[in-house]
């Protein structure tokens, strides 16, 4: 298959910046150079780690951004129905969540809504072949989707966020649930309301500014590789792994 893939940007060549991430605005994109921009770093980045390609989503306008996800273009080109749109699929991801004055990133999947509403466009409500279902149908006790977030959760630190994202049901560092638990809440959420599941490493304020550029980016990455075990059980194609890296120490902030 002839994939444009893309080499990454030499270490020294970054030029990211901690100020970037502004936990009042968002994570700026706008009015920088490529070496810059967090979009492009990370892009560059997957691509070459991977070697395969992958779509940049968005939720904001302008300079700041609120949310950025990178899409495994291969899986959603396998969707049948929905290949067209990023929803269905599942997504490395980033955020500022100014309510909880958090940075976020790791992966997330999207249900959307059930049932129809003339707040969203029709893209948005669930279809069939979403890799929402490949979540559901992973969370059963012993599974492996349970015994790689139970590692993540309960000892690398990361969190979850799940089912409608205005009463979301959070799991803290080292508290994990349980499958069955995680998956009740997930049925749970309002089919009128927009669901999702997300596995995150978060950051604290304090912690991006004790941080370079750099090191954000690598931390980043770290991310990125940790996780992609966890995504690829939700994936209707996953992404190769051969020789893949998976440490995590320099995140423990």
């Amino acid at each position: 298959m002839n994939r444009k893939t893309h080499t990454a940007f030499p270490k020294a060549a970054i030029r990211f910046q901690n100020e970037f991430l502004d936990f009042q605005k968002g994570i700026r994109v706008g009015h920088l150079e490529d070496n810059q921009r967090i979009t492009r770093i990370l892009k560059l980045a997957l691509e070459s780690q991977y070697q395969e390609e992958f779509i940049t989503e968005r939720f904001g306008r302008g300079v700041y951004w609120q949310w950025i996800g990178f899409v495994y273009k291969a899986n959603r080109n396998s969707k049948p129905l929905s290949s067209k749109s990023s929803f269905g699929c599942s997504k490395f991801f980033l955020m500022i969540d100014h309510g909880e004055q958090l940075f976020k990133c790791g992966f997330s999947v999207e249900r959307g809504m059930i049932t129809s509403s003339p707040e969203f466009p029709q893209a948005q409500s669930l279809q069939s072949d979403w890799d929402w279902h490949r979540l559901l149908d992973g969370l059963t006790s012993g599974s492996p989707l349970e015994k790689e977030l139970k590692r993540l959760v309960d000892f690398e630190g990361f969190s979850i966020d799940a089912g409608n994202w205005e009463n979301r049901y959070t799991v803290s560092r080292r508290k994990f649930p349980g499958a069955e638990e995680l998956k009740k809440v997930l049925i749970a959420a309002p089919p009128d309301a927009w669901a999702m599941f997300q596995l995150y490493y978060p950051m604290s304020e304090k912690d991006i500014r004790a941080s370079t550029g750099v090191d954000l980016v690598d931390a980043m990455m770290a991310v990125f590789r940790e996780t992609t075990s966890a995504m690829n059980l939700c994936m209707q194609v996953p992404l190769p792994v051969d020789g893949l890296g998976m440490e995590i120490d320099s995140l423990d902030v």
